[in-house]
C-alpha cells in the first residue's frame, strides 16, 4: 500500500470506528483501494449477534453521510459495507484472541526468514505479537508487520 493510501486509511479508521461503536457495530476491517471499476471503499463491520442486510444498508447511509460532511476521500469511489463472512479479516488483537487454537494465514509486510506467508494454528496473543505453529515450526509474528490475517473456518471445520 502507498504511504498516502495507507494515510487515507488510517484516517477513515479514525472517522468511522467511533461512529460504528455509537451503532452498536465493531469495524472489523477497511479496505479502500483501486479496482477496474474504480476506487472502492470496503467496510467489515460486526456485532455480536451478527450483522444482517438491514444492519449493512443502515451503516452505508451514516457513514456516507458522514464521508460527504467530512471529505477525506477526494477522488470518486463506491462506498461497499459487509459482514466480515466465515473468513474474517483479523486485525485487532481481540480478533486474534478470539479465535486462538484456530487454523489462521497470515501475511507479512516483509520476510521473516525467508517467508511472508504463513497458515497454520494461532497459538499465543501476547505483546504486540503472535505465535503460529505453521510447516511444524512456530513463528512469532509481531502484529505491527502484520499486512493481512484471515481465519481459515473451512480449514478449521475440516481439521
Amino acid at each position: 500500500m502507498e504511504p498516502r493510501q495507507a494515510e487515507t486509511t488510517a484516517k477513515l479508521i479514525d472517522l468511522i470506528e467511533p461512529v460504528l461503536r455509537t451503532e452498536g457495530k465493531e469495524l472489523v476491517e477497511l479496505e479502500f483501494r483501486r479496482e477496474s471499476h474504480g476506487w472502492v471503499l470496503r467496510l467489515f463491520i460486526d456485532q455480536e449477534d451478527g450483522v444482517t442486510v438491514e444492519d449493512c444498508a443502515q451503516i452505508s447511509r451514516v457513514v456516507g453521510d458522514l464521508l460527504d460532511v467530512a471529505d477525506v476521500i477526494r477522488t470518486p469511489y463506491h462506498l461497499e459495507v459487509s459482514s466480515p463472512g466465515l473468513n474474517r479479516p483479523l486485525r485487532k488483537p481481540e480478533h486474534f484472541e478470539s479465535v486462538l487454537g484456530k487454523i489462521i494465514e497470515v501475511r507479512t509486510l516483509e520476510p521473516l526468514g525467508n517467508r511472508r506467508k504463513f497458515k497454520g494454528v494461532l497459538k499465543t496473543v501476547e505483546q504486540g505479537a503472535i505465535t503460529v505453529h505453521c510447516d511444524g515450526q512456530e513463528y512469532v509474528i509481531e502484529l505491527d508487520v502484520v499486512e493481512r490475517a484471515r481465519l481459515c473456518y473451512f480449514d478449521f471445520m475440516e481439521s
